[in-house]
């Protein structure tokens, strides 16, 4: 037994654990599905699958690297979800999958390109997230979800009419009603991306039962 080679694979271990639980953080800061204790396990639990490849005589490393992608594809799913018109999640859940080949990538000992792309996950996630609301405050377009006790079309026209009174720009993405209710999401873009006049119109109608943004 050579326990030179169980201790760098205990080095790699504990390196995964480290990458995993610095992108974690990051995570569970903002109140993710996948957090600190995620990533961790992804990151490590990829390094050790890897390692455990590399050392079977009966199964090809290529079937469980492959493997290793397909599971972290279902974990991935699991965290993006849709609500009206939006996807979120996303972010998460590209994150799952370079984790889980920043593992792959200490697994088998490529040590270098692992620090690099780690080094460019934490630089996208901490440094750039200013240049991101900046692009965010720069974005003209919102989704608005409006639920009215309204069945028939008459909030669908008055609305329609003063988003062009107001030269707003609209599109009705869906429409469909629930319960006595109606529902609307619309893609609006305000002049000057001052959304006020299009909050403070929602908020007085008195047909207006909900928005959501």
């Amino acid at each position: 037994m050579n326990i030179t080679i169980y201790l760098e694979e205990a080095a790699q271990v504990s390196i995964a654990f480290i990458i995993g639980a610095v992108i974690g953080l990051e995570r569970e800061f903002r109140s993710k599905p996948a957090g600190f204790r995620t990533m961790i396990f992804i990151c490590v639990g990829s390094c050790l699958y890897t390692i455990l490849s590399k050392e079977s005589n009966t199964v090809s490393p290529d079937r469980i690297a492959s493997n290793i992608v397909t599971g972290i594809g279902f974990i991935g799913a699991g965290v993006i979800f849709k609500e009206g018109i939006s996807v979120n999640g996303l972010t998460t859940a590209a994150l799952i999958w370079i984790t889980a080949a920043l593992g792959m990538a200490i697994g088998y000992k490529n040590y270098p390109i692992a620090i690099v792309v780690s080094s460019m996950v934490v630089i996208a996630l901490f440094v750039l997230e200013p240049v991101q609301r900046f692009i965010n405050r720069l974005h003209k377009v919102k989704d608005y979800k409006i639920k009215t006790d309204d069945t028939t079309d008459g909030l669908k026209k008055e609305m329609e009419a003063f988003f062009e009174q107001h030269e707003i720009n609209f599109r009705c993405m869906k429409m469909n009603k629930e319960n006595n209710e109606a529902i609307y999401l619309y893609r609006i873009g305000a002049p000057k991306h001052d959304y006020d006049i299009v909050n403070n119109f929602l908020l007085q109608h008195k047909s207006v039962i909900s928005f959501d943004i």
